[in-house]
């Protein structure tokens, strides 16, 4: 390496040489799409950390300054329409307390005791279905009044003594469904009871009301909890924190507001849009390219919204398909079924359209970083060849999940031998169509909002610098540290293992032959 700067003089010490320098890392970053902030091999063998032109200095893609605005101001507004509707319509904690007081599970004076399984016994021969049948001669079955039951039954011992046993921990036989006996219970498993209190010459009685899953659950989450965060580290924990403040609004805002009779619409939308605003900003960081898929969501989520509305009025749907739905009906007189169901729409395609948006941004990203010089028009064409085979693939998704879900009853109407389009209007099945469909249908017109947006946001393309032959721009110094030839080029490295080319003449050859 030369020791002095053909120059004469230091430009380290000199404005020229600032300005050369800042001129050579222009060029260089208006002829890659590196990230700032990285560590580049220059020629000459050395690196530089230098900032591109294509590349804002923190490191993301430069942004259009109208789109920033324009963009800014939308998330605003939503931001603030958000916090309004949470505090318009946030429930009073009085009434929803009196509400829930006033709705009993059980008569007064049932408790709900927890017992451990002793004996498991045999399923009745005469006993079908879910519910337990009669036992066959010479089978005690139900138990009733202290029997000794031979099938369809279990004994269990309390985990502690009631009221009418002092210090004992009673020991009681309970009849179960022939489902309960065949699902694997066995001797250990707890099980939950329901224990009536003796009233004038009754006894207290006992029956089956549930088995306790709460080791095997905690097991699950555990497991989740921790392959979450093993592969997906702190993103994956942040998302974890994202879906426990969900938890939080849905149970403290969406519920308690539904109970108090207000508009399902308006309850969803806002609690939605709380949700997305935390989420994706808490998984993904305050960024443009968030802000980006955010305002996807938000019109898909609209999309979704006005179509689950439209849906329910011209399908007639009550929104009491199933037994739950109409306990819920005749317990919540002042909710309306209907309003219910439109929130649900909602709120079912939150995390796949979440999914889509936020892939589709980052696409779009990742491809002007790729790519400075292709044009708007290029880039959402290719982020729209990106979102279709994501669109693909997310509609099965939604379809699947549903159809696992309304298995049961598909198999059921199956059985009836009814036909098929008669089938499919059914209550319970035009729910799950109709929320496939307004999902899917919110889900596909954010894709292109999406990229769109994307587009849109991200700087404009970059025509690429014309270099010269040691990959500098024209008219450029060299810093002082920089040789004055640079080392060889790939293309010299290859031709140099090749050889040299045959002699194309008889006088080469001899010539070549002499010389050696």
């Amino acid at each position: 390496m030369r020791a002095r700067h053909r120059s004469g003089h230091d430009p380290s010490s000199s404005e020229d040489g600032v300005r050369a320098e800042r001129a050579r890392a222009g060029a260089a970053g208006a002829s890659t799409p590196v990230c700032s902030g990285t560590l580049g091999t220059m020629p000459g063998g050395h690196s530089h950390s230098h900032a591109h032109g294509a590349r804002a200095a923190s490191g993301t893609v430069a942004v259009s300054t109208l789109a920033r605005v324009g963009l800014t101001l939308l998330i605003t507004l939503a931001a603030a329409a958000t916090i309004f509707g949470l505090v318009r319509y946030w429930p009073a904690e009085s009434q929803a307390a009196v509400r829930v007081g006033t709705s009993d599970f059980a008569a007064p004076g049932v408790t709900f005791p927890v017992a451990e399984v002793q004996r498991v016994l045999p399923v009745c021969e005469g006993a079908e279905g879910s519910t337990a049948g009669g036992p066959a001669a010479g089978q005690g079955g139900d138990v009733v009044d202290g029997s000794n039951p031979t099938c369809g039954a279990i004994t269990v011992q309390l985990e502690q003594p009631t009221a009418t046993s002092g210090d004992v921990r009673p020991v009681v036989s309970v009849s179960v469904p022939p489902t309960v006996s065949t699902s694997g219970l066995r001797e250990g498993d707890t099980v939950m009871l329901l224990r009536t209190p003796p009233q004038d010459t009754q006894p207290e009685t006992y029956s089956f009301l549930q088995v306790q899953r709460g080791a095997p659950l905690s097991l699950m989450l555990a497991l989740f909890l921790v392959v979450v965060a093993v592969v997906a580290r702190w993103r994956g924990i942040l998302a974890l924190v994202g879906l426990v403040f969900g938890g939080f609004v849905v149970v403290k805002f969406m519920l308690p507001a539904l109970l108090e009779g207000q508009s399902g619409l308006l309850v969803a939308l806002i609690g939605s849009s709380a949700i997305m605003f935390v989420v994706l900003y808490l998984a993904h960081g305050l960024s443009v390219r968030t802000s980006t898929a955010l305002a996807g969501t938000l019109f898909g989520v609209a999309v979704t919204a006005g179509l689950g509305l439209l849906a329910v009025d011209l399908a007639r749907l009550s929104g009491v398909a199933n037994d739950e739905g109409a306990t819920l009906a005749s317990f919540v007189t002042t909710m309306n079924p209907r309003e219910l169901l439109t929130c649900a729409f909602i709120v079912a395609g939150l995390g796949v359209l979440n999914d889509v948006t936020i892939t589709q941004s980052s696409a779009v990203w990742e491809l002007r970083a790729a790519a400075p010089s292709m044009g708007r028009r290029a880039l959402f064409q290719s982020g729209m060849r990106i979102g279709r085979d994501h669109i693909a693939s997310t509609i099965y998704t939604i379809v699947f999940a549903y159809a696992g879900a309304a298995l049961p009853v598909l198999l059921l109407l199956f059985l009836y031998e009814r036909p098929v389009l008669e089938m499919l209007q059914t209550e319970s099945l035009s729910e799950e169509i109709v929320r496939t469909l307004a999902s899917a249908i919110g889900l596909v017109l954010a894709v292109p909002v999406t990229t769109a947006v994307a587009a849109l946001t991200v700087g404009a393309a970059r025509t690429r610098a014309p270099v010269d032959g040691d990959g500098r721009g024209p008219g450029l110094p060299r810093t002082v540290d920089e040789p004055e030839h640079q080392g060889p080029t790939a293309v010299d490295l290859v031709r140099a293992a090749s050889g040299p080319p045959a002699p194309t003449t008889r006088a080469e050859a001899r010539s070549r032959m002499s010389s050696s």
